[in-house]
């Protein structure tokens, strides 16, 4: 068992990355999940994977968004390119599976969560042929399914409202097992108001300082670590943090 750290979005943001997460790598039990869109947005997209290169490859397990997906095969969209020998670095890490598409964790307390960027919808889900725990579902996903990795309702592009929470909501089949996001958020955290449905919200609840979401559906439930770091980092955020968890996959 570890010390798991589960960061969000960092968005280009090395400094805010740095203070927050280099004083935790100092303790030999953590280890760190990443769940991607490292690069873009922020002052400095070069520093924060050249941060993340330092790390040994054993303890900190890096996850692709959206925006690394523009240079491993996905559709081109942010309107900036990262210089060469950045995009050369993540082809890299894909290639040597040093970037992975999904991880799964087992708290302290025996839940399972699956890490993916974005989120697995149930339409995701089902693709899958509808694994019921989360090691399960993120072998699959580390299969790079083609089919499924670069839709809108893949895991690196589900919109966590109305694309993930709420098709979960009302699905005929229970969540089999709770799962950690980034890419989006239920709440504008700048303006400190909510932008989700009725149904959503009452199930919901938000650290407005840590900068997560928790949204439970039955026995199980979201959390949402997207910090929502913009062109400067957020003034505040924390990473989530699972004692003596163990890494499934």
């Amino acid at each position: 068992m570890a010390k798991i750290v589960v960061i969000g979005d960092v968005g280009g943001c090395p400094a805010e990355l740095s203070k927050v997460i280099a004083p935790m790598l100092d303790d030999p039990d953590v280890r760190v999940i990443q769940v991607g869109d490292l690069v873009d947005r922020g002052p400095d997209s070069s520093g924060v994977l050249a941060f993340v290169e330092q790390q040994p490859p054993g303890r900190w397990t890096q996850l692709i968004g959206n925006h690394e997906s523009q240079y491993v095969g996905g559709d081109s969209f942010w309107p900036h390119r990262l210089a060469e020998d950045d995009a050369r670095l993540l082809e890299e890490w894909w290639l040597k599976e040093r970037m992975r598409v999904a991880a799964a964790v087992r708290t302290a307390d025996g839940e399972e969560y699956l890490v993916t960027h974005a989120g697995l919808t149930v339409d995701a889900w089902r693709e899958l042929d509808e694994p019921v725990t989360a090691a399960t579902a993120a072998d699959l996903l580390n299969t790079r399914p083609d089919n499924l990795l670069w839709r809108d309702h893949g895991p690196l592009w589900a919109e966590a409202g109305p694309g993930l929470y709420e098709p979960w909501l009302h699905a005929t089949q229970p969540m089999p097992f709770s799962q950690i996001h980034g890419h989006s958020t239920i709440v504008s955290y700048r303006r400190q108001t909510w932008m989700c449905g009725e149904r959503i919200r009452q199930r919901s609840t938000v650290d407005w300082t840590a900068r997560h979401t928790v949204t439970r559906l039955g026995a199980a439930h979201f959390v949402g670590i997207d910090p929502k770091h913009g062109t400067v980092g957020a003034p505040t955020w924390a990473p989530l943090i699972l004692d003596g968890a163990t890494l499934l996959s």
